[in-house]
């Protein structure tokens, strides 16, 4: 299950874990204008723990998850 939330400087989806327990914390991703940050709440340190990604990064993984193994360079045109 996931929303989708427009707020004023970000488009926020929220995705929860469903199914058979052990079920993980939710995931937040914030989409920005320059970049994408993804958040979870980490039980075991009770912290949020969150990674920054650039479009070009995001770029890139969204191309990675469509490929085989091996390494790639996305280039213009």
């Amino acid at each position: 299950m996931f929303t989708i939330e427009h707020d004023y400087d970000a488009t926020v989806v929220t995705l929860v874990d469903e199914g058979a327990a052990p079920l993980k914390e939710d995931v937040i991703i914030n989409a920005f204008d320059d970049c994408v940050t993804i958040s979870q709440f980490d039980p075991r340190t009770d912290e949020v723990v969150r990674i920054t990604l650039s479009l070009t990064q995001l770029r890139d993984l969204e191309a990675a998850l469509d490929l085989p193994e091996g390494i790639y360079q996305l280039r213009k045109g």
